[in-house]
């Protein structure tokens, strides 16, 4: 099997993969727009890095082929009132090396956190997308995700 074929291995993100993962998220037009890519990183990323990994409801998760993270996404359990106490997964921040998508790898992590999402007896998997990415909108459809709410968000700096 040919290394463009291989799956890669879902794990959890090690400190020293911080800039690889914030390359990631600034490998599109809304993302260039909002994250720093450059070499020295900002030092708020590795902090937001150690609070993610010591929080037991938070986990960055990288897509490794072969030493080669091509993929990053964060998944976050958050227990609830509703549903009579249920819990839900939230997927957020996820980017697919630009160079490896169209190989089903978003398909792959995708299906790897609703598999996390079942272990954690988690009763919806719930994500948010721009409503400017047309094309991450349409992949998370095709997966089974409905647009079924209208999210707001009010940025506070």
């Amino acid at each position: 099997m040919s290394e463009a074929q291989r799956q890669p291995v879902f794990r959890d993100a090690s400190r020293g993969e911080v800039a690889t993962i914030v390359a990631l998220l600034a490998d599109d037009p809304l993302g260039q727009m909002r994250e720093g890519s450059s070499q020295d990183i900002d030092p708020a990323y590795n902090t937001a890095f150690e609070a993610i990994a010591r929080d037991p409801n938070n986990r960055l998760i990288v897509a490794d082929q072969a030493g080669d993270v091509v993929g990053c996404m964060q998944l976050t359990v958050i227990p609830h009132l509703t549903f009579t106490g249920g819990t839900r997964l939230q997927i957020e921040g996820v980017r697919v090396k630009e160079s490896h998508r169209g190989r089903g790898i978003g398909a792959a992590m995708i299906e790897w956190a609703v598999a996390y999402g079942h272990a954690q007896r988690c009763h919806v998997v719930q994500l948010t997308s721009n409503r400017d990415r047309e094309g991450a909108l349409r992949f998370y459809q095709e997966l089974g995700f409905e647009p079924s709410h209208i999210g707001f968000k009010r940025y506070l700096s």
